[in-house]
């Protein structure tokens, strides 16, 4: 499963948002998404699967993390979009800067 239909359903966006913060066990993020372990579990396995999270042993619990790298391919979509908000912010201050001048 690619990215973009990984990072499409809201459960698995919820985890990646909790994951973010650091290393989770699945503990952890039931209790911080309100889900049942079988439903975290689930979406964490197809978050692994697709190379978006990776997880460690430690003791009896798997520790999850996001793996930035299998987010690659949207942030590579995204930067041609980016290059278009940062024109606009840079015209946008031009303008301002222009406007501050103007007054009196």
């Amino acid at each position: 499963m690619d990215a973009f239909t990984v990072v499409a359903d809201p459960t698995r966006r919820q985890l990646l948002d909790e994951l973010r913060h650091g290393e989770r066990h699945v503990g952890e993020l039931v209790e911080a998404l309100g889900l049942s372990q079988p439903r975290v579990s689930k979406h964490l396995r197809i978050l692994r699967d697709s190379g978006v999270v990776a997880c460690r042993v430690e003791a009896q619990h798997r520790r999850y993390r996001v793996e930035p790298e299998g987010l690659r391919a949207i942030d590579d979509w995204i930067a041609a979009y980016r290059q278009l908000w940062t024109g606009r912010l840079d015209a946008l201050e031009a303008h301002l800067d222009r406007t501050r001048e103007e007054k009196p």
